[in-house]
């Protein structure tokens, strides 16, 4: 594995006729299980290149630990009283990561016209950038100046600011673009705490300390204070544990069945061989497993009906399932769809596991249907297979013959999104921090394939609530409408939710300064190590 020997690599910078070595003692390291595809910004559409992407890039806001927007490239901003119009006043101070590009100053200031020039790109059909969709209610967007970046909606939307800290909206330098061409994914230069340094794709990938970046921590002292970012690309996820209790790397990010055992305890908690040599953190993370049920198509499936679809939520035990299946990371999903950690999380009451409720909705569904023996077949892919075999063996026992189908990965995603799967195992992982990203799986317009509603709910009170919470200024009558079309997909039960999941991280105990947010997100820019 000799690409995981970058614990010891001697990484030189060259710069002119320099060559400066790293200190290796603020080299932070972590591992992803598949090849980043892009450091594009254009193209952060999951996590993996999300998190690269972080490092080298920033936009007008940026998202705290917190969920709350934070001023960025734009050092403040104003929305007019009728929600339509964003004013972005930028920082004068923020530079581009030098390269010979820039002429003899090798860098140069971000300006105003850089922000319309991105967001033009990101909109450009021949870019084909998956996160167009991010200004699809921007009207109109300019540059009124060197220093003031202007935002038409074409109708007021709340989330929106949310919806600019996400990395497709960072600002790029067309001088690179254009130079680069496709090439660009490879070749990144943003504004980040971190700039580019090496990429040998499927084996790692190195960024180093940018020494022009423009923001400084309480203290006055500028970030990031680490040398260096190196990530490697080792598929395997045992493989992958070892090298972290080896101490070869200094972040593990995720808790697979592989080791799930020998590291945590069923409740959750670590077990004391590793106390004294890891820390582990565990929150809130903006993601809601689920089994969602195709509500068009063929009239026989039992699912159609809503006393089946109500008896699978109250036919298993949720937290019999986080406590032994997943260690107790995560919490059971009984509050409906929208999770934990969001704002307008009101604990109301959804399904918990009511066995004698089920069997009586069996009961009433088989008395008007006359199907004595209702059969269904979940599908999911191998790595939920353990929690769909354990509802299979709970549903068979409230009366609903069940039938778990395992398929590749791909092969689930284009069943889900073509409607072939009467219920199928998903998850929903927020784009932005705001209700409504869940809520848009269940509106009537957005049916896929042309929009996230897998199951085709269809349901004109919850329209009409939708459409007036998309236009709502206040936030408290946002949530009240958030919470009203929750509880209507907890009463029609289109969806099975399973459990809210959990951001889990575990570091080596050198590493400090490394938070946790409910979007998974990697800011390293106040990240040290110090023994």
């Amino acid at each position: 594995m000799v690409h995981f020997l970058l614990s010891t690599l001697l990484v030189f910078i060259s710069c002119g006729k320099k060559t400066t070595r790293f200190n290796d003692s603020q080299v932070f390291r972590y591992n992803e299980h598949s090849n980043i595809t892009s450091l594009d910004p254009a193209f952060a559409k999951d996590q993996r290149n999300i998190w690269a992407v972080h490092q080298l890039y920033n936009g007008l806001v940026a998202l705290d630990d917190s969920l709350q927007v934070q001023p960025s490239i734009a050092k403040n901003w104003t929305i007019s009283e009728d929600g339509k119009i964003y004013e972005f006043h930028l920082r004068n101070d923020v530079l581009f990561h030098k390269h010979k590009l820039f002429g003899n100053d090798s860098t140069r200031k971000v300006d105003a016209q850089d922000f319309e020039y991105s967001f033009r790109r990101l909109l450009d059909k021949n870019v084909a950038s998956p996160g167009g969709w991010v200004l699809q209610n921007v009207a109109s967007f300019k540059a009124k100046n060197d220093s003031t970046f202007t935002i038409h909606l074409k109708q007021a939307f709340p989330p929106f600011l949310g919806l600019l800290a996400m990395k497709y909206c960072s600002v790029v330098p067309k001088e690179a673009v254009d130079y680069f061409g496709s090439d660009f994914r490879a070749n990144p230069i943003g504004t980040g705490p971190f700039q580019f340094k090496l990429w040998v794709e499927n084996t790692k990938l190195v960024l180093r300390r940018n020494p022009l970046y423009f923001e400084k921590d309480t203290n006055g002292k500028q970030l990031p204070y680490l040398e260096a970012v190196a990530v490697t690309f080792l598929p395997d996820k045992q493989s992958e544990f070892l090298q972290f209790i080896q101490g070869n790397i200094d972040f593990m990010k995720s808790l697979d069945a592989s080791y799930k055992d020998d590291i945590l305890h069923t409740d959750g908690s670590l077990k004391e061989k590793y106390i004294p040599t890891i820390n582990m953190q565990k929150g809130a993370y903006l993601n809601t497993e689920y089994l969602g049920i195709y509500l068009d198509g063929a009239t026989e499936y039992p699912t159609k009906s809503k006393l089946i679809r109500q008896a699978i939520n109250y036919g298993f035990d949720r937290e019999k399932m986080i406590k032994f299946l997943r260690n107790g990371i995560g919490s059971p999903a009984t509050s409906g769809f929208i999770p934990k950690g969001l704002p307008s999380f009101n604990k109301q009451q959804g399904y918990s596991y009511k066995p004698e409720e089920a069997k009586k909705l069996v009961a009433q569904y088989k008395r008007e249907t006359g199907d004595e023996n209702p059969q269904i077949t979940i599908t999911t892919n191998s790595n939920y297979l353990d929690l769909c075999e354990f509802m299979q063996r709970e549903l068979q026992k409230i009366g609903i013959a069940t039938k778990v189908d395992v398929i590749p990965p791909s092969t689930l995603r284009q069943g889900k999104a073509n409607g072939k799967l009467p219920i199928f195992r998903a998850s929903w992982i927020a784009d932005y921090p705001d209700a409504e990203n869940y809520l848009s799986l269940f509106y009537s317009k957005n049916f896929t394939p042309n929009g996230p509603n897998y199951t085709h709910f269809k349901n004109d009170f919850f329209d009409t609530l939708y459409e007036q919470s998309i236009k709502e200024v206040s936030i408290e009558r946002r949530y009240e409408l958030y919470q009203q079309m929750d509880s209507i997909i907890i009463a029609e039960a289109p969806v099975v939710p399973l459990y809210y999941d959990e951001v889990i991280r575990f570091t080596q105990k050198n590493v400090h300064g490394l938070g946790i947010n409910p979007i998974d997100l990697l800011d390293l820019k106040r990240v040290y190590k110090q023994e």
